[in-house]
């Protein structure tokens, strides 16, 4: 870890705590900073709380005091969920306070170089998939962000020959001053979390700070079949390399059904891929391109993309049971992720899909409802999931209580040659803390099946 002295006797305020806060407020006091943490959390419920003021740190929890900012402090680090409008956060910008994410942090102290992957689809399956062409290709590479690992407690432990491969959200974006990966990735952009940037425009230049200090000396992967994205790559001062999934182009990486070309020359076969789906070729794009710059062996990319069958809860392949495959998209949350999960299928697919009901459309799924021979629905969008499914045209329609009954019953629908693919197009919420509990029932009830 760098040894910086920009906080050094400075009093910082941690806005929230969970891992990146907790990680950032035990860096930044033996960086020695004045740490005063605030969680919304009684500190009698929270151990975090209990163990950072056990080390010297100050700790203020069950509230938050409106004239906290009044302590004079010259930095707040806010958890990336915490909104702008969050009073303390606006009041802070309005004093002309920096207000980071933990990310800057990890930035600041780290030795090693970062890759930074954002976009409003793939990040995750990006990152992985990076992760381990860099690893087998021998370059002991970190993983960090909102993958799970904390940034700023990987970077603390990084050395100068490793890379952290870190996955990105809009949230943490906007809270970054200097972050410059050596290598950033922008994989699409589509409306999403609209309710905390506003609108489109400011959810985009959010996603724009993985590369807007970037230099001629540091490398822009990004969509080139998106208008949105490559009026972003044009304000990008780095060295710029599209990856388009629309056929062989001479610039950057493309891909048809035959081919992944590395400018314009034909570099793997399509049909060895493992990960199914257009809409992963985007990712393997970037990864790729990512993997080739980092002077990874060809055979290692290769190997890797042959092996690799997609990350936990993001179309994940769990078994085949008499000719029937069943998989695995919990993280789908929104219409557009089942959208692509359903494109990634020329097969019959028993859809398993349902959850808090927000009042979004799911219109946008009709065209991809043709080749759906059965809608199993549960959870609060269980009814209006079921209206527009008849209005697909979809034939065999059921409604169930939970994710187990789901299972059994779209299993007694099947036939060989079906998929089974849970891909909700909704939050968990209503009946699950988070998506990956949800997943976990899924696996759970499908492994069960004799």
């Amino acid at each position: 870890m760098k040894k910086i002295t920009e906080f050094k006797a400075k009093k910082v305020l941690v806005l929230g705590l969970a891992k990146s806060g907790v990680a950032a407020a035990e860096i930044l006091h033996k960086l020695g900073a004045f740490v005063t943490v605030n969680d919304s959390k009684p500190f009698e419920e929270s151990p975090d709380a209990q163990n950072l003021l056990s080390k010297g740190i100050t700790v203020i929890c069950g509230r938050h005091p409106e004239d906290l900012l009044d302590e004079g402090f010259e930095y707040v680090i806010k958890n990336p969920g915490i909104p702008y409008s969050n009073p303390i956060v606006s009041d802070a910008i309005n004093r002309g306070i920096p207000v980071w994410t933990e990310i800057e942090i990890a930035y600041l102290i780290s030795e090693a170089p970062f890759i930074g992957i954002t976009g409003s689809n793939g990040k995750t399956t990006t990152t992985t998939l990076l992760f381990h062409m860099l690893n087998q290709g021998g370059q002991n590479p970190l993983i960090a962000g909102n993958i799970g690992t904390v940034a700023c407690k990987v970077a603390e432990g990084a050395q100068a020959d490793q890379v952290i491969v870190t996955e990105l959200s809009s949230f943490q974006l906007m809270g970054v001053d200097t972050f410059q990966p050596r290598i950033a990735i922008l994989t699409n952009l589509y409306e999403a979390h609209l309710d905390y940037h506003g609108s489109f425009e400011k959810y985009g230049d959010a996603k724009y700070g993985v590369t807007k200090n970037q230099t001629n000396d540091d490398v822009f992967i990004y969509n080139g079949d998106q208008p949105e994205v490559v009026k972003y790559a044009s304000l990008s001062h780095a060295k710029l390399i599209p990856f388009s999934t629309k056929g062989r182009k001479e610039d950057g990486i493309s891909g048809d059904a035959e081919y992944i070309y590395w400018k314009g020359e034909p570099y793997l076969e399509r049909k060895l891929i493992a990960l199914p789906g257009e809409h992963n070729l985007e990712n393997i794009l970037s990864a790729v391109a990512t993997a080739i710059l980092m002077d990874c062996p060809k055979e290692t990319i290769q190997h890797v993309l042959t092996s690799f069958t997609g990350v936990k809860h993001r179309t994940q392949f769990l078994r085949e049971w008499k000719k029937r495959k069943f998989y695995n998209d919990s993280k789908a949350t929104n219409t557009l992720a089942t959208r692509s999960a359903l494109a990634a299928f020329d097969q019959p697919v028993i859809l398993l899909a349902g959850g808090l009901e927000r009042g979004h459309s799911f219109e946008e799924l009709r065209k991809d409802m043709n080749h759906v021979k059965a809608v199993v629905a549960f959870g609060q969008t269980s009814d209006r999931l079921i209206d527009f499914a008849a209005s697909c045209g979809v034939e065999i329609i059921k409604k169930v209580e939970n994710i187990q009954q789901a299972v059994k019953v779209a299993t007694d629908l099947s036939e060989p040659e079906d998929i089974i693919l849970l891909s909700p197009a909704c939050a968990s919420w209503d009946q699950y803390p988070n998506f990956e509990l949800r997943g976990e029932d899924f696996i759970k009830a499908v492994f069960e099946i004799k």
